[in-house]
């Protein structure tokens, strides 16, 4: 049985810009899941961009690189958030175990040794149904719950002051 949540409010000192890392190995969920994502952050106005990765352990060494790029780039964007997006599905051997735990192990190590706010939206499922039900934006809508988690984490970083100057790319 699915619940209805009203959604959730945010403060931000201005609209955050938000990097989603985007595993479309399952391209039918990936849609759905960002589907859910964008509704979330057009709601409050935060930008974004999109990069796409092979799979599941692939985005959390994107994340790494995007930060690592400030280092080399002080012209380029400061995103504020992550989000990851992808699907793990249940297979004949312990794969999907392995990509699953250490995907969300290294998001993990990301957002505690870096202080990055991360929406962690890989699912890990059974079945293509399961996933489908779970990335649908008018199902359990997976996606905009990991934007959530990613924005609300923008609001404590704040919060703590652990949010440094913007910098972006003039256009």
């Amino acid at each position: 049985m699915q619940t209805t949540r009203p959604p959730a409010t945010f403060q931000f000192n201005s609209p955050p810009h938000i990097m989603v890392v985007q595993s479309c190995f399952y391209e039918e969920i990936a849609a759905l899941q960002l589907k859910g994502v964008l509704g979330v952050l057009e709601r409050v106005q935060a930008t974004h961009e999109l990069l796409i990765v092979p799979g599941a352990l692939e985005i959390a060494p994107t994340i790494s690189f995007a930060m690592k790029a400030m280092d080399f780039d002080p012209l380029r964007r400061r995103c504020e958030g992550y989000i990851a997006l992808g699907c793990v599905l249940k297979g004949d051997t312990m794969h999907d175990e392995i990509v699953g735990y250490e995907s969300a192990r290294a998001l993990q190590d990301l957002a505690i040794t870096r202080a990055l706010a991360i929406g962690n939206g890989i699912l890990t499922c059974q079945t293509v149904g399961q996933a489908l039900e779970r990335a649908n934006p008018a199902g359990s809508n997976r996606g905009a719950e990991a934007a959530e988690a990613c924005l609300r984490m923008v609001e404590i970083k704040q919060y703590f002051r652990l949010s440094p100057k913007r910098r972006w790319v003039a256009k």
